[in-house]
């Protein structure tokens, strides 16, 4: 079985990790790179590491040529430019596997209002599948869209998931705290991910107003059965890769830690890119940089009655590029971990 698969977008930061990723893949042959800036050079040219790793030129995208040569499209282009390719794929019945927002939110107005982008492929919203296999794997099987989660709500979901499943929390108490490296910004030059601005720096952003929050209350909303709210603030680390986040609540009952950690590690007892920490552990950066995984360290303040999960991603893998694969292997079959079943780099 041989998955032929475009990456259109391939030169920022995520479709060069999946270059990476792709690599090592035994049922994918890499077929087409797109780009709108480096068209004619050779990928390596661009992303010297991968040199002897890719042979392939960058080239301007032709969109009938990419659908009549992919079995899987990976859209890895800022929101507002997946709609188009998805509604032509759709049409010709290539899967499509979305790294940015734009099929992530159900409801094209609140779609609209965070992004201030029309929605011009609302007809596919209701087929898309919400790619986190860990909570909604049985929809991505069934999809030929798939929308890639946000790195800030995989981090999130996935702390939240088990105590919003078990009712053991106040849904109204949920307090975010997230921080994550310079590279889950892009390649794109900015000052505020400058070196002279990052380095020896640490600052909140985007306050009460980061787009990722709608998608987290929704599908924690989902996994509650019940809206929920919640307090995000973002933050942005020295540091190129990793996201951090401490997720608190309140408990509705006086439970243990013990009991608690027993929750996650029921929850997640089959997943294999889950980690729930031993007692004691809680989750680094570097443990996680290069990989999969989504490590979770769980406590219990009883004093104050409140839960605290800490839980930490690589953004470029998990949180974006390795979850794309993930979510490709469920889609054609595959075992999950194909091509990412790898330990992280450290230190």
């Amino acid at each position: 079985m041989t998955i032929n698969v475009s990456i259109v977008g391939a030169t920022g930061y995520t479709g060069a990790e999946l270059v990476r990723i792709l690599h090592r893949h035994p049922e994918v042959e890499l077929v087409a790179l797109t780009t709108r800036s480096y068209a004619g050079m050779h990928f390596y040219e661009v992303y010297p590491h991968l040199y002897q790793y890719n042979q392939l030129t960058c080239e301007e995208m032709d969109l009938t040529k990419i659908l009549d040569i992919s079995d899987v499209i990976f859209v890895a282009l800022p929101h507002g430019h997946a709609m188009p390719i998805a509604l032509e794929a759709a049409r010709r019945g290539k899967k499509i596997i979305d790294l940015g927002a734009d099929f992530r939110l159900l409801d094209y107005r609140v779609y609209e209002k965070w992004y201030k982008v029309d929605h011009e492929a609302r007809s596919l919203l209701d087929g898309a599948a919400y790619g986190l296999p860990e909570i909604n794997r049985e929809n991505i099987k069934k999809s030929g869209l798939v929308a890639n989660p946000g790195c800030y709500p995989t981090s999130v979901i996935l702390a939240l998931a088990p105590l919003l499943k078990h009712g053991l929390i106040d849904t109204g108490s949920i307090i975010i705290d997230s921080k994550s490296g310079a590279s889950g910004a892009g390649r794109g030059l900015s000052l505020g991910t400058h070196f002279c601005e990052v380095n020896d720096n640490f600052k909140a952003y985007n306050v009460a107003v980061h787009r990722h929050t709608p998608e987290i209350e929704q599908e924690l909303g989902k996994i509650a059965g019940e809206d929920i709210i919640v307090t995000f603030t973002p933050h942005l680390l020295p540091i190129t890769r990793g996201i951090l986040s401490t997720v608190y609540a309140r408990l509705n009952t006086p439970l243990g830690k013990e009991q608690v950690h027993g929750h996650f590690m029921d929850y997640y007892k089959d997943e294999f890119f889950v980690r729930v920490l031993p007692l004691g552990l809680k989750p680094q950066t570097k443990w996680v940089s290069g990989t999969n995984h989504c490590d979770l360290g769980v406590t219990v303040d009883t004093r104050t009655g409140r839960v605290i999960v800490v839980s930490a991603i690589d953004n470029l893998v998990k949180g974006a590029s390795g979850q794309a694969v993930q979510n490709m292997n469920i889609v054609c079959g595959l075992p999950e971990n194909t091509a990412l079943d790898i330990p992280g780099l450290y230190p």
